[in-house]
């Protein structure tokens, strides 16, 4: 009588049990091979970019992931450059999860003259009086920009695609001089970066004289006279956070952050020094003889200001000053999020921004800018660029064995369905990594 099929092969040398170990080594074998081999395919284009070139590097070291040529459109990832991405060519390629490091629109926050706009227009910043300075947009008189009345410029604004506010900024201006309050003003190009394109004046119409002879548009924003100070030394500074949006829109901050301080003594009565009123790390570097006397590199990062605060203000950073610097960037990025979402689109999108602070002598948070490209501390660069691979990419394109294997190469991520772009957000936990969801 013939024995059972799977105990002998037909020479009757081989046990089911040799079999099986044949087929279990093949599969680890295939398993080691699928593994050890690239899984997924990115594309570096902005060589100026020192937080995605060590991206970059991160990403090469896991093994799982590629890099191609910067005209290869055949890829997962995209580090690209803010101002020249390919937004229309995204999500078109068969068979290619598409994700980059912007988002489309992200702009509006990060232009000065944008910023202003979008806080005085929008109804869900009505409290950004708490938060952000007096500011106005002005154009050069050359542009014949259509000028808002001064009595009524935020509708002006909100009819109009660009309006000049010189009357609005005047009629304000005045006002204050008349009752006696602060008459210190900045103009800030709304372009500009290093403390280019900046004028501190108590005279309007220097002020103005000075936008037009630049010759491009600016923003007028109420100086803040009487900033809280570091000591030794009576300093400047300002805080830079930095926040990182993924592809479902889940806001995360960074845990840590730096102070940029100033190496010479406030002076108020001097608006022309520059160093001891602009913290900018170039004017510091270049201009102020005492760079790197309090700080190494003029930098304090949170857990040497939280001591500083506690010791001498008896003030504790994470019940007075962090609240604050959350609620506004949940303000700003939440609104915008209508219009900048890729959660419905071909392709998905993340960014990282700096969000840039001033506090005042009662301890009051004051958002000054939005970077869209912010550079990094160094120390940082390890922590925080891990912490962009393991949020916004990893979280697209799995690395875990068992999704690999379940998934073809350079496809479609195994963590993202073909409906994903129309799923409703996915409830990202509370910490990952350094970073904390807003």
């Amino acid at each position: 009588m013939r024995g059972p099929a799977f105990a002998l092969d037909y020479s009757g040398t081989v046990s089911y049990k040799d079999l099986c170990a044949k087929t279990t080594k093949e599969h680890q074998e295939s398993h080691q091979k699928t593994m050890s081999s690239p899984m997924y395919t990115f594309v570096l284009r902005d060589d100026n970019s020192t937080v995605y070139a060590e991206v970059a590097k991160i990403l090469i070291s896991t093994g799982k992931w590629k890099r191609l040529k910067k005209d290869n459109p055949r890829f997962n990832l995209m580090l690209g450059e803010r101002n020249r991405l390919p937004f229309g060519r995204l999500g078109h390629e068969p068979g290619l999860m598409q994700l980059v490091n912007y988002y489309r629109g992200a702009d509006k926050l990060c232009r000065k003259a944008s910023l202003v706009k979008i806080i005085k227009t929008s109804p869900e910043l009505k409290d950004s009086c708490n938060w952000f300075p007096e500011s106005y947009i002005i154009y050069p008189t050359n542009l014949n920009t259509p000028v808002a009345p001064a009595t009524n410029g935020i509708g002006h604004m909100k009819t109009n695609p660009k309006t000049d506010e010189r009357e609005v900024f005047l009629a304000s201006y005045n006002s204050r001089k008349e009752s006696g309050e602060g008459t210190v003003w900045i103009a800030k190009s709304s372009a500009g970066a290093k403390g280019a394109g900046i004028l501190i004046s108590h005279d309007a119409n220097e002020l103005l004289e000075f936008i037009d002879n630049q010759g491009q548009v600016h923003v007028i924003q109420k100086y803040l006279e009487k900033p809280l100070l570091l000591e030794p030394g009576h300093r400047k500074f300002d805080i830079r956070s930095w926040v990182l949006v993924d592809h479902q829109y889940n806001i995360y901050l960074y845990r840590e952050g730096v102070l940029r301080t100033s190496s010479e003594p406030y002076n108020s009565s001097d608006l022309q020094d520059m160093t001891c009123h602009l913290t900018n790390h170039c004017i510091q570097k270049e201009h102020s003889q005492n760079y790197g006397r309090y700080e190494e590199g003029n930098e304090m990062f949170f857990d040497e200001f939280r001591q500083y605060l506690l010791t001498t203000h008896n003030v504790a950073m994470e019940t007075s000053v962090l609240p604050q610097i959350k609620h506004i960037i949940r303000s700003c990025l939440t609104c915008i999020e209508p219009a900048i979402s890729t959660k419905h689109l071909s392709y998905q999108s993340f960014q990282l921004f700096g969000f840039d602070f001033m506090l005042d002598e009662s301890f009051k948070v004051w958002l000054i800018e939005i970077n869209g490209a912010p550079a990094c501390a160094q120390r940082l660069y390890p922590e925080l660029c891990q912490g962009i691979v393991d949020v916004a990419i990893s979280t697209v394109f799995s690395l875990s064995a068992d999704t690999i294997l379940s998934s073809p190469p350079f496809s479609t991520s195994p963590s993202l369905s073909s409906n994903s772009c129309s799923s409703p957000k996915i409830r990202a936990p509370h910490h990952f990594g350094p970073f904390l969801k807003l």
